[in-house]
């Protein structure tokens, strides 16, 4: 078995101290719980449900209702190329268009760009279907 020169151990242990020391602060970091409280408020936010005073309508962020805001996508959506009629269903948590376009792929990723830029949904929470012809 070897010995330990414990008088070596020690002068390195000196020399090397801020080294040390630093691991040890960078250690303690990353075992530290990383809840921040903007997460904390934006996962409160999202959980509350989002009520105006007295109507009952969700709101958005801005205040306005929900409902109004998936009017104003559709009318929108209503003058791109391709989309033709459209309705739009829109929550917090996604949004549903349903369009007579919906058959093109490019009229798919139009209407999921212009729903995520107006909205900032990602687009995996942004679904277009096909809406069924009228006989």
């Amino acid at each position: 078995m070897r010995s330990v020169d414990f008088g070596k151990l020690t002068a390195a242990l000196e020399k090397n101290k801020y080294v040390l020391l630093v691991l040890a602060l960078g250690l303690v970091l990353l075992l530290l719980p990383r809840t921040s409280k903007t997460t904390a408020a934006a996962a409160a936010e999202a959980a509350a449900p989002a009520v105006s005073a007295g109507v009952g309508d969700p709101l958005d962020a801005s205040g306005i209702p929900l409902d109004t805001e998936a009017e104003r996508i559709a009318a929108l959506l209503r003058g791109v190329r391709g989309v033709g009629r459209a309705e739009v269903l829109l929550s917090r948590e996604g949004a549903v268009v349903v369009c007579t376009g919906a058959d093109s792929p490019q009229v798919q990723l139009d209407v999921t760009n212009a729903v995520s830029a107006y909205t900032g949904l990602g687009s995996d929470k942004i679904r277009i279907l096909k809406m069924k012809q009228e006989d």
